[in-house]
């Protein structure tokens, strides 16, 4: 049986990103490989053991296009209401709160956040099977 461990995804600006993983999703530097084209920097918190990992490729100036294919990554919370306060006061500005019902029952409350290079992040309030 398989086991996920990561998702990759290029960034522009190392420090740009750290700082906004870092707040938004307490996020912590657990491995950095430094290459002479690239470096490559895991990102991980005490909630999960998979990682995030970041890839900085040197010398790029330009975004990265990130087409129609990419979709999101997801995070849960135990308190959606305060998560999305929270990163609204450091200035984040995570998308309105969204409830997802289904023959008439709540599935889903949640949030899209966006990082500094465009990419979506989903977060969920712990429910059902968004643990």
């Amino acid at each position: 049986m398989a086991k996920m461990i990561h998702s990759m995804i290029r960034v522009l600006e190392e420090e740009r990103s750290l700082s906004f993983y870092t707040q938004a999703f307490g996020l912590e530097i657990a491995d950095r490989l430094d290459f002479d084209t690239f470096t490559l920097i895991y990102l991980s918190n005490s909630e999960s053991e998979f990682e995030l990992e970041l890839t900085v490729n040197k010398g790029r100036e330009e975004a990265y296009d990130l087409g129609n294919g990419y979709g999101h990554l997801a995070v849960s919370v135990s308190d959606l209401d305060a998560e999305h306060q929270r990163l609204t006061d450091l200035g984040l500005n995570p998308n309105k709160i969204v409830e997802f019902n289904r023959d008439g029952a709540l599935l889903a409350r949640f949030f899209f956040i966006t990082d500094p290079d465009g990419y979506k992040i989903e977060v969920l309030q712990r429910h059902g099977r968004y643990k």
